[in-house]
């Protein structure tokens, strides 16, 4: 039998499809990423949308790694609140509650669609035509909605109620039913011709532009045509002598998975007893630091792009004084068979609840997130590029590299920073370093989430008796996706959580 030639981690059977056949064809990573990527749109349209924003994180063979930032942009100009579509409306987890704002008026400007053409001009190998194939078939053919599916939907019904658009789009997704987009179809088949100018100076945004106006948005044309996607170097970490790729500031995920990482290499944290209480309720004070510390990381990271030892020492005593017991996001890594890596997160915020009349495209709510609105809603600083804990991250040792991401919104640090340290510290094999249960901290509380030993979750109530018990895993604590190359061959896997799935090929 031939040896795999490569892999590819996501968060549904049709995103991985996707990737698996442009891989296939001869595809590079990143011809098959934009696959993915536009799949990932029809396939899992509350995680992903052309009209959201994300980040690739690119390592091509032989050449330094490079972050394509195509996050969400604010407006120019802001209108009176009074003239701005801007509710609250709530996601329902069954165990837990968060608040998210919709409406017109919490739409930023979108990057997904300058990002995948952006990418394609600087890496990609097959025509963008052939690319987007597989998500213009599924867009036509229909997708058949899981029960993780219809759970997500479920999650955000508020949402997917909020106008007759959006209803006429998504109607009930029971699971079984086949899904079909035939406006989403026809868009994808035009920006396949077309290119990105449809969207940000032709007929998409002229649409966008009149839905805005009429319904009480931010955006207008100047905003669409002004877009620029931004290649940035990414934030490197050494870590017990690995070295790790992510995504630098102005995002927040990638400098706070580095900071809890340095925290706990300069606890002195013994990987000789993994997942022992001790080290869970040290993980648990590291996360709780890191949400504690977010200010002055950030403001750190923003004038320096590194974090200092001062820093981290000031939180290790915190850490090391503790008892000594303890959203709308979707990603997709990919490793092809020269070692060229894309780790590529995306995010529709939960959706705005409004979608393009005839288009099929569900626009984003970033301008609504509280975790990506640090000063307040209705505050943020006019065409600027938007925060995100967003972090598609690169870890490389001994020859090999792995390419990571994680959906979930705040919870993406922790996610992201638990796996590297079953990879790493506790030298699981890729699936059972993403399926180990995780703890989640912020705003002074702690979640745990189900399948940790009875003395490991005893540790940790009697250091946060007022920590939050969650009976079984679930898609709240994120959904990590992992792709990797070693010299033995290739292996990936997927968060059972958000029904991932992981293909060698």
């Amino acid at each position: 039998m031939a040896q795999p030639s490569g892999a590819v981690a996501a968060g549904h059977p049709v995103t991985a499809a996707a990737a698996e056949e442009i891989l296939r064809e001869g595809g590079n990573a990143f011809d098959a990423v934009i696959a993915a990527a536009a799949a990932a749109c029809v396939a899992e349209p509350v995680l992903a949308s052309l009209a959201g924003g994300g980040f690739l994180l690119a390592h091509k063979e032989g050449a330094a790694p490079v972050v394509h930032d195509f996050f969400a942009q604010t407006p120019r100009q802001r209108r009176p609140e009074n003239e701005t579509e801007f509710y609250p409306v709530h996601a329902d987890f069954g165990y837990a509650t968060q608040e998210f704002h919709i409406g017109m008026g919490s739409v930023a400007t979108p990057g997904v669609i300058a990002g995948l053409f952006d990418i394609h001009r600087h890496h990609g190998s097959l025509p963008m035509t052939r690319l987007l194939e597989p998500a213009i078939r599924g867009a036509r053919q229909g997708v058949r909605i899981e029960q993780l599916q219809s759970y997500i939907f479920d999650v955000v019904t508020p949402i997917y109620r909020a106008s007759e658009g959006a209803i006429e789009a998504y109607g009930s997704l029971y699971p079984g039913r086949i899904h079909r987009q035939p406006a989403l179809a026809a868009t994808l088949e035009a920006l396949s011709r077309e290119g990105p100018d449809l969207f940000y100076s032709g007929e998409l945004g002229h649409r966008l532009g009149e839905l805005s106006r009429e319904q009480g948005g931010h955006l207008c044309a100047a905003d669409l045509e002004s877009y620029r996607v931004i290649h940035r170097d990414p934030l490197s970490i050494d870590y017990r002598g690995a070295r790790i790729f992510t995504n630098p500031p102005p995002t927040a995920g990638g400098i706070l998975i580095g900071f809890g990482l340095g925290l706990l290499e300069a606890t002195g944290m013994d990987p000789a007893f993994p997942a022992s209480p001790g080290h869970l309720c040290l993980m648990a004070e590291v996360l709780e630091a890191t949400v504690a510390a977010r200010i002055a990381v950030l403001a750190e990271a923003a004038s320096s792009g590194e974090l200092s030892s001062e820093l981290l020492a000031t939180y290790r005593e915190r850490v090391a004084g503790a008892p000594p017991m303890s959203r709308g996001t979707t990603h997709i890594s990919i490793i092809d068979k020269v070692g060229s890596a894309a780790a590529l997160t995306l995010s529709n915020g939960e959706g705005c609840g409004h979608l393009i009349p005839d288009k099929g495209i569900m626009l984003n709510n970033m301008l609504g997130e509280e975790d990506i609105n640090p000063d307040g809603f209705n505050a943020w600083p006019q065409n600027r590029r938007m925060t995100s804990m967003m972090a598609p991250t690169l870890v490389e040792r001994d020859g090999c590299r792995i390419a990571m991401g994680s959906g979930g919104s705040n919870r993406i640090r922790s996610a992201i920073l638990q796996v590297i340290v079953n990879l790493l510290d506790y030298r699981d094999d890729p699936a059972s370093a993403v399926a180990r249960p995780r703890l989640h901290a912020e705003a002074g509380h702690l979640s745990i989430e189900g399948g940790f030993p009875t003395e490991v979750i005893d540790a940790l109530v009697e250091a946060h008796p007022a920590a939050e018990l969650w009976p079984e895993r679930n898609l709240f604590f994120g959904g990590v996706h992992l792709a990797m190359r070693e010299a033995g061959g290739f292996a990936a896997a997927g968060d059972p959580r958000r029904g991932g799935i992981g293909l060698t090929l």
